[in-house]
């Protein structure tokens, strides 16, 4: 008989895609859906049990099913219908709580693949260029979603004690997009107008929404010869982008506001219902985060499909023209550019010109493939 797959969070989109593909995968006898509210999409065959799992009833599941391997997508930054963020901390803490109690109590689960990110190692002046997986962040998260994932992966880390037996797989995700992508930094970018800290130009990082259903069906299995799907990875695209690269290529403008005035701009937000402009996000949206990747290779054996750059011209794509797009800006700046051309050389103190009309800028060679992507 093939596996018996338990998969948390179903009603969302991306919870909903990886029950569909699990489906496929010959290994996988059953799938059973779970999520305290019914999807609105299609599950395919999959067995759908409404249940919340902040509450006892998830471990009568378990046992109902002889479950082997849980994947436990619940772990999410933005509410689903009414709650708030009360709601969301609830499922991601207490939730995650309760789930893995059942999981310690079950005699047949071998196998637990737990959503988590890379918030988890906040966001600092003083951090490092890049984060491997064994990296002290300088200072935790002090609320949000952020905060959340640090507690989780505490429980994580003591049932992993107490049940050795099961291999527990954690998968930090930097900022998942995609053209379904349902994040709070998705969210920040469909704005109309780009808010920016005043001075500051972070790297940031992406996932693309197929790259996750992938590498989580990867965790789900048993590991594939030379590798090892068992520990703490990683997860994102080659390269980086610049916050600054980010907004020009989906063709909004920026606004730069002063630090001390920024969290009143995410407070006005907030309460309009914009965005979630939390005080975590602002950090990342200042100071930036770049982690390592090469045990999500060479351990692992997980190649991304979409680079961090790739990931977001397909999120771009999805969003439509802004009000500045690309292309127009490009060839504004080759007719600048033309208009200019008879003021000299690099004496004349006319920039050199790429051959689109970008400017070009020098490589900067960082660990890990994380240099910015071409400026634009």
């Amino acid at each position: 008989m093939g596996r018996v797959v338990l998969v948390t969070g179903v009603a969302r989109p991306l919870g909903g895609r990886l029950v569909r593909r699990l489906q496929r995968d010959p290994g996988v006898d059953r799938v059973i859906a779970v999520d305290a509210v019914a999807p609105g999409h299609e599950l395919g065959g999959a067995e759908f049990v409404r249940a919340d799992i902040r509450q006892p009833a998830i471990g009568r599941v378990l046992a109902e099913h002889a479950v082997d391997t849980v994947v436990h997508m619940d772990v999410t930054g933005t509410p689903l219908g009414a709650g708030g963020r009360t709601a969301v901390k609830e499922t991601n803490v207490i939730g995650t709580m309760q789930l893995l109690g059942a999981c310690q109590k079950s005699p047949t689960v071998h196998r637990l693949v737990i959503k988590s990110s890379t918030s988890v190692y906040g966001s600092d002046p003083r951090d490092p260029a890049v984060f491997t997986e064994t990296t002290t962040p300088r200072s935790l998260p002090s609320g949000g979603f952020a905060k959340d994932v640090v507690e989780v992966e505490g429980y994580v880390r003591g049932f992993a004690r107490r049940r050795p037996d099961v291999a527990v797989c954690v998968l930090r995700f930097a900022n998942i997009l995609g053209p379904r992508a349902d994040s709070p930094l998705a969210e920040f970018f469909s704005l109309p107008v780009t808010p920016t800290v005043f001075g500051y130009d972070p790297r940031l990082q992406f996932v693309h929404e197929d790259d996750v259903i992938d590498v989580l069906r990867i965790a789900a299995q048993e590991p594939r010869r030379g590798t090892l799907n068992s520990g703490t990875f990683n997860i994102a695209g080659d390269g980086v982008l610049l916050l600054s690269q980010c907004s020009r290529r989906l063709g909004r403008p920026t606004l730069p506001v002063l630090l001390p005035a920024v969290t009143w701009i995410g407070s006005a937000l907030r309460t309009v219902g914009i965005t979630d402009f939390s005080p975590e996000q602002i950090r990342l949206l200042t100071h930036g985060r770049v982690v390592s990747t090469v045990q999500m290779r060479e351990t692992l054996g997980f190649d991304p499909g979409f680079t961090t750059a790739e990931t977001f011209a397909d999120f771009a794509r999805s969003k439509g023209p802004g009000l500045l797009p690309p292309d127009v800006l490009a060839r504004g700046v080759d007719r600048v550019e033309a208009g200019l051309g008879g003021l000299g050389g690099p004496e004349g103190g006319a920039r050199e010109v790429a051959p689109t009309g970008r400017r070009t800028t020098p490589d900067r060679t960082t660990p890990d493939r994380t240099t910015p992507s071409d400026a634009d």
